[in-house]
């Protein structure tokens, strides 16, 4: 993570708004900004995955596969996998990116498991990795108050044991792209000094209707998969959603009759980080999970994008 923290008092001199009012309705406090200058989303990638190689004592040239689930990428192309996988010295494996915004990591982690049961691969990484400052504009009250950035990685690995990735439900909408995304810098619009000047380069949101469909898509698919593998809520150790809004995370947990000494939040410390939010709630919490834990990750996106994953805690912490 950046070392930046952009707080509610800082947006307050920026727009119209107040620390009183973000955390009534968004939840945020603070979030951390990539300030330091020729700095991308690659760079917080390649700091995490560099940290998780050194966690595993793995080394390198072991890894099969690396995934960067972005919205952010360094440039158009080459893939910002790519070239995390160059800043660590991963030579050995091949890479790409996927795209599915808010949902990046969920259905990046479920892409990633296909490889290793097939049998072909033993070490695949899993980054969730997001410069959202780059493309947030601090003049729209509507969303600068949102998104932070951050770097996250994990690996898969193959086991005999009941553990890991149990069962996934994802789903997409591409009707959602009017309400959410980014109107300029594609094929469709690509930039121009038109385009520019009209700050069409930043995320665009219709607040209400994402808000009404992600309360909806996340608190039903993650409702959904429990009831698909017969977990009641006592069956859950943790529900691990999606953190873009404190509103949207409680009626998820009340749908699934989850209690909320049971749901990770850190959202009032970093933000909307995008794909790199659930991962980096494991991260925060990872020293209070246990072996065989039962734990359902959530999550909605522009697109609209929306999954849940049932996941069996593979290891003890200490």
């Amino acid at each position: 993570m950046p070392e930046y923290r952009l707080t509610n008092e800082e947006i307050s001199t920026m727009v119209d708004t107040s620390d009183e009012w973000i955390m009534q309705r968004i939840g945020i406090k603070e979030r951390r900004i990539m300030k330091e200058e020729g700095k991308a989303t690659s760079d917080m990638g390649a700091e995490a995955v560099k940290e998780l190689l050194k966690k595993t004592n793995t080394r390198a040239e072991e890894v099969d596969l690396l995934i960067c689930a972005t919205i952010t990428p360094d440039m158009n192309f080459p893939a910002t996998a790519n070239i995390i996988a160059h800043k660590v010295g991963i030579h050995n494996a091949w890479s790409y990116d996927l795209n599915a915004a808010c949902s990046g990591f969920i259905f990046t982690l479920v892409t990633a498991a296909q490889f290793i049961e097939s049998g072909r691969y033993r070490k695949v990484i899993v980054v969730g990795a997001d410069m959202m400052s780059s493309i947030t504009n601090y003049k729209d009250r509507n969303t600068c108050a949102l998104f932070g950035d951050a770097g996250t990685a994990v690996m898969l690995e193959p086991t005999i044991e009941e553990a890991g990735v149990m069962d996934y439900i994802h789903h997409v909408d591409g009707l959602g792209r009017h309400h959410l995304h980014m109107k300029a810098g594609g094929s469709l619009k690509p930039a121009s000094c038109e385009t520019v000047e009209n700050q069409e380069h930043f995320v665009y949101q219709e607040g209400q209707t994402v808000f009404k469909a992600a309360v909806s898509g996340m608190a039903d698919v993650a409702a959904e998969i429990m009831k698909r593998h017969k977990l009641k809520a006592d069956d859950v150790a943790w529900l691990v959603p999606h953190q873009a809004n404190l509103r949207i995370i409680d009626a998820t947990a009340r749908r699934m009759g989850v209690s909320k000494d049971k749901v990770m939040i850190n959202i009032e410390k970093y933000g909307n980080t995008t794909a790199a939010t659930i991962p980096l709630c494991l991260y925060d919490f990872e020293k209070q999970l246990k072996k065989g834990d039962n734990i359902i990750l959530a999550a909605f996106g522009a697109g609209f994008t929306w999954g849940s994953v049932y996941l069996k805690w593979a290891y003890n912490t200490v």
